[in-house]
C-alpha cells in the first residue's frame, strides 16, 4: 500500500471521489460503513442515484470546478436507501491534479461533538465502572455472611417460619446475582478466540433466557445452517447475546415474540485500526416488535449505563 493509499484508507471522515459525470470514482473505509454501501457496490455508478443528499450537490461542484475553490455546507441530511438521514457537514474541492474530480468529506454532525466530549465520557464511564465493582465487592461479602446465617437460623425453626428465611437466602441470591452482572461492566480481559459453532452460542443463550427473564416470550430461531465456525469467545458471546435478548424482551410488549436471525452477507466491512477493511460476512440479528429505540437514545446506546 502506498503512503497515499495508507492515508485515504485511514481517514476517519466519510470520504468520496467523484467523477466529471457524477460517478463514484473510489470511496474510503469509513464512507464504506457509513453510507453501508461496499466501495463494488458505488465505484462507477452515479453518486446521487446511491446517495440521497438533501443539498443542490450538482450546482456546487459545478462552482466548485469553475472556480478550484473548496466549499463547505452545514446541517445536510445525507441517507441511503432505506436508512433514516443523518444531519452531516460536508466540504467539497477539486483535485490539485484533476480539478474536474470532487473530493467529498462527509462528518456527521454528531462527529465533532462526540470526539470532544468522548474523553470526558470514556473518563467517568471508566470511573463510574470503577466505583460500580468496589461497591459490588464490598457488598456481596455481607450478603454471603446474611445467607449463612440465614439458613443456620431455619434449621431451628419451625416450617411456617423457614418460609420467611428461604425468603431471606432467595432474596440474597438475586442480589449476588444483580452484583455479579455489575461486576461484568469492568470485565476487560481479552477474548479467548476459538473456532465456536455461532448456533450453539446462540442456543444457549436462548434457553437461558427463556428459563428467566424471557420466560414470557416467544422466541422464534431463524438460522442459516450453512455457516461455518467463526473465531470468538463463546463465554463473552453468550454474554452479549443474553444482553441483546434481554434488552429485546425489555422492549417488547407481555408476550410478544423476538426473532434470532443468522445470515451471511459479503457487503458488510469492518474497519480496521490501519484503515483497510475486513469482510464481516456472518451476522446475527436480534429482532424484537416493540416501539425501537428512542432517537434521543441512539447516538449513545453503546456507552455504559445508557
Amino acid at each position: 500500500m502506498t503512503g497515499t493509499a495508507a492515508v485515504w484508507a485511514s481517514l476517519p471522515v466519510p470520504a468520496v471521489l467523484i467523477d466529471a459525470e457524477g460517478r463514484t470514482a473510489e470511496v474510503n473505509a469509513a464512507a464504506e460503513l457509513f453510507l453501508n454501501l461496499s466501495a463494488r457496490n458505488l465505484t462507477g455508478q452515479g453518486f446521487f442515484d446511491r446517495v440521497a443528499i438533501d443539498a443542490p450537490l450538482e450546482e456546487a461542484f459545478a462552482r466548485i470546478r469553475a472556480s478550484r475553490s473548496p466549499v463547505f455546507i452545514n446541517d445536510v441530511a445525507v441517507g441511503t436507501g432505506d436508512r433514516a438521514p443523518v444531519l452531516c457537514n460536508l466540504q467539497a474541492a477539486p483535485l490539485t491534479d484533476d480539478p474536474d474530480t470532487i473530493l467529498l468529506l462527509i462528518a456527521p454532525r454528531e462527529f465533532a461533538e462526540r470526539l470532544g466530549r468522548g474523553g470526558q465520557v470514556k473518563s467517568a464511564a471508566k470511573s463510574a465502572i470503577g466505583m460500580a465493582e468496589m461497591l459490588a465487592h464490598e457488598i456481596k461479602n455481607p450478603l454471603a455472611g446474611i445467607t449463612g446465617a440465614a439458613q443456620l437460623l431455619s434449621m431451628s425453626l419451625s416450617p411456617e417460619d423457614q418460609e420467611l428465611t428461604d425468603l431471606i437466602v432467595a432474596e440474597s441470591r438475586r442480589i449476588v446475582k444483580l452484583l455479579e452482572q455489575v461486576e461484568q461492566f469492568g470485565n476487560l480481559r481479552p477474548p479467548e478466540k476459538r473456532p465456536v459453532n455461532i448456533h450453539d452460542v446462540l442456543d444457549r443463550a436462548r434457553r437461558s433466557a427463556l428459563l428467566g427473564f424471557a420466560a414470557h416470550m416467544t422466541i422464534v430461531e431463524d438460522y442459516d445452517p450453512s455457516l461455518p465456525p467463526t473465531a470468538g469467545d463463546a463465554d463473552q458471546l453468550v454474554q452479549v447475546f443474553l444482553n441483546l435478548i434481554r434488552n429485546a424482551a425489555e422492549a417488547a410488549p407481555q408476550g410478544g415474540t423476538i426473532r434470532i436471525h443468522s445470515f451471511y452477507d459479503l457487503s458488510l466491512r469492518l474497519r480496521r485500526p490501519d484503515g483497510s477493511g475486513a469482510a464481516v460476512p456472518l451476522q446475527v440479528e436480534i429482532i424484537d416488535d416493540g416501539p425501537g429505540i428512542r432517537e434521543d437514545l441512539a447516538a449513545d446506546i453503546f456507552d455504559p449505563f445508557v
